[in-house]
């Protein structure tokens, strides 16, 4: 599964927030956006919430944006990759 994902960081907690008028998931991480800390967060926080491991999360673009393409590898999943 793809994911657009839009992060805000620094929040007070980690959570999903909602969906933008587009689709794209919006979550908030309580990571700053330095040195990956946020990227590293918000694949822990991913992994967490879908019960995948951390490998099964990549950040395919935006490391530096807050704006993200995220895929999530699920158990089961074929190996045509849907877009949401």
């Amino acid at each position: 599964m793809t994911l657009r994902v839009k992060v805000i960081p620094r929040s007070a907690k980690s959570e999903i927030v909602g969906e933008l008028a587009d689709g794209t998931l919006k979550v908030k991480i309580a990571a700053p956006p330095e040195k990956g800390k946020a990227n590293d967060a918000l694949i822990a926080f991913l992994a967490a919430h879908y019960q995948v491991p951390r490998g099964a999360i990549e950040i395919l673009s935006g490391h530096g944006t807050p704006l993200k393409l995220v895929r999530i590898n699920l158990p089961g999943e074929s190996t045509r990759r849907a877009t949401r």
